[in-house]
């Protein structure tokens, strides 16, 4: 496991036991050590709401997904849960935006934001996962750009996501991704479900 070094998070066994705890579900959930985008809609969903969640899901994969080969692997999966579980709050932030960035060409347009809000509001209102914003997912949408896009460009830079964000908790606490939503925990005694819904 070459790859610890690279691997934020904490030092020590506590950080080594984490990992192999993260391993052992990974494993008995897809024992192939390999997730596919039906696999892993299919466990997210079971574990939040249905197809509800099916969007969100597929952007979180898409996200976890970083060598672009259509599977997540565990090294892929235990690097994004431990940055986004105990990495600063720019690893955080940056990680984020290429969820928001879905063709993935280093800019996040309205579409691709209001796109990915559209999902968490369905997924978010269906579960009770956050309180509920009084704001409509154009309302958040058009909200942000107006406080992040600084050149009135109509998109949305990696620069300017980090610094509005920063400058911004309610930005912040709305861009960044929650790990709860890509996290596997164990199941209940009795239970199938495999992705944490918060």
């Amino acid at each position: 496991m070459g790859q610890a070094a690279t691997m934020p998070g904490r030092r020590g066994e506590s950080c080594v036991r984490e990992h192999y705890e993260w391993f052992r579900i990974f494993i008995n959930k897809c024992p192939s050590g390999l997730i596919t985008l039906h696999e892993f809609q299919r466990h997210f969903c079971n574990g939040t709401v249905g197809n509800d969640s099916a969007e969100y899901a597929e952007q979180i994969f898409r996200t976890l997904d970083n060598n672009k080969d259509g599977v997540v692997d565990f090294r892929e999966y235990v690097i994004a849960i431990s940055m986004l579980t105990e990495g600063s709050s720019e690893e955080k932030l940056r990680w984020s935006f290429k969820l928001y960035d879905k063709d993935r060409d280093g800019v996040i347009t309205r579409e691709e934001m209001l796109e990915i809000m559209q999902a968490v509001y369905k997924m978010s209102i269906a579960t009770a996962m956050t309180k509920l914003n009084p704001l409509t997912a154009e309302e958040c949408t058009n909200r942000i750009f107006l406080r992040l896009d600084k050149d009135n460009n109509a998109i949305i830079s990696l620069d300017e996501f980090i610094e509005g964000a920063r400058d911004d908790e309610w930005i912040r606490e709305m861009l960044e991704c929650d790990p709860s939503t890509v996290k596997m925990e164990r199941p209940p005694k009795g239970s199938s479900s495999a992705f944490a819904s918060g």
